[in-house]
């Protein structure tokens, strides 16, 4: 049998970046300039940076990552797992901002 070599796929920049993570616990950290957005759950934290650098036109200082893990649910008895999703914190640099209600 032959052996298949892992190829990373190049994902686009609205591939990486899916939507914006807006609670009241990210909206506290918008004070520190920190913004929060659910992202690919292979994406990196290179591939992050550099999707929210050209998408906001922003400088990014880090990129910390999450993977909540799906809930345990029941639904008429029956019991369910919600999907699992990555999360990513990007504080920006002093004076900048993304304003994620206006969307991309």
């Amino acid at each position: 049998m032959a052996k298949f070599k892992a190829t990373s796929v190049k994902l686009s920049q609205y591939d990486v970046i899916r939507a914006p993570h807006i609670t009241e616990k990210a909206t506290m950290a918008s004070e520190n300039n920190a913004v929060v957005f659910k992202v690919a759950n292979d994406a990196t934290k290179p591939q992050i940076k550099a999707a929210v650098e050209a998408l906001f036109s922003v400088k990014v200082l880090t990129v910390n990552t999450i993977v909540q893990k799906g809930k345990t649910k029941k639904w008429k008895g029956t019991s369910y797992t919600r999907s699992d999703f990555k999360k990513a914190i990007v504080r920006l640099a002093e004076g900048q901002t993304i304003d994620v209600t206006t969307g991309i």
